[in-house]
């Protein structure tokens, strides 16, 4: 490496007002001014990654940009004395990657409040497994039973379950007992990933999507965990069984809902909103150490390993909808763990 720089993913706006992207050296001066240094191991790819380097102003304002929500690795230096060099780390959520540069650079300047330490008994590369998806889904199964959802009341619908946070959160509700039913946009490209995944059946958008204008359907499910909102959230809420709660994280269909009060004062069905960014901290190492501990899940079979310069392909096949789990970058300059 070149002396005081290091490589890093790099979403450039032009004037046309097109973005590009390509991988480029960078300084450590470049950086913020933050309190602490950490040397970035592994970094997982999310959905708000691919928003912002394909330019979304919601999620990045300011560009030049490194995308990268979540990393793990080691602190270099630390100025506010809450680290010491060589600490293993995990550093997701707040506003890493989306305007501060992120974990698809090679290091990360960050306020230290933001950094925990790596859970007992997880390494940095288990850690990014599960990554922001991991943890959403833990967030997502924590709110489904901190509201009293329970496997005799029926059938958990988990949408986008060939993604990263469908992928885990099917996974960890089979861990905790309950019948899970995987929906994806479709059922032949997908059909053996759900299989492996142990789901109890597996439906697409023809039962999903409903167009019908009814506010009301037959239940169908006792509870879900929903990625994708729009219409299919919309589905969700009004083909859930009474009292069931639905977690909506995501907005892979879209980012509107349209539906009518029905589903909640005829059905008490609830929706629950998940954030990973703002989480508490408290909650934030609740769900990190249920994850290393109790609610872990076997994903290694679900996770595609890439260097920096196949994160571009990576990208376009996130956006693209086709990635199967979880998708982790590996720094070169990574030991093997």
């Amino acid at each position: 490496m070149e002396k005081n720089t290091f490589r890093a993913y790099r979403v450039f706006e032009e004037p046309d007002g097109h973005f590009k992207r390509q991988v480029v050296r960078r300084s450590f001066d470049d950086l913020p001014d933050h309190e602490t240094l950490v040397r970035v191991d592994y970094s997982a790819l999310n959905y708000k990654d691919g928003l912002s380097a394909s330019g979304h102003k919601g999620i990045t304002r300011r560009y030049p940009h490194t995308p990268g929500i979540d990393s793990a690795g080691v602190v270099e230096h630390d100025r506010s004395g809450r680290f010491k060099a060589g600490d293993q780390v995990i550093v997701a959520g707040f506003d890493l990657g989306m305007n501060t540069d992120g974990g698809f650079g090679e290091y990360i300047r960050v306020p230290s409040e933001w950094i925990m330490p790596l859970p007992e008994g997880m390494t940095l590369h288990q850690s990014m497994v599960y990554g922001a998806t991991g943890f959403t889904a833990g967030l997502s199964v924590y709110r489904l039973l901190a509201a009293g959802q329970k496997p005799e009341q029926g059938p958990v619908l988990v949408t986008g379950a060939a993604g990263g946070v469908g992928s885990v959160a099917v996974l960890m509700l089979k861990k905790l007992g309950f019948r899970v039913i995987a929906a994806t946009s479709s059922l032949d490209d997908s059909r053996e990933f759900v299989g492996r995944l142990g789901a109890d059946e597996h439906v697409d958008k023809t039962v999903t999507d409903d167009r019908s204008g009814k506010p009301l359907r037959r239940p169908r499910w006792a509870g879900a965990v929903d990625v994708v909102g729009g219409n299919v959230l919309a589905t969700i809420l009004k083909t859930c069984d009474y009292g069931g709660n639905v977690t909506a994280c995501g907005n892979i269909f879209s980012d509107e809902l349209h539906t009518t009060v029905y589903p909640f004062i005829l059905n008490a069905v609830s929706l629950l909103g998940v954030d990973a960014a703002k989480c508490p901290w408290e909650l934030r190492k609740t769900i990190w150490n249920k994850l290393s501990g109790e609610w872990a899940v076997d994903v290694s079979g679900l996770v595609q390993e890439i260097t920096i310069d196949e994160l571009d392909d990576a990208i376009q096949r996130l956006m693209n909808k086709k990635n199967r789990g979880q998708v982790v970058l590996k720094h070169q300059h990574t030991r093997e763990q």
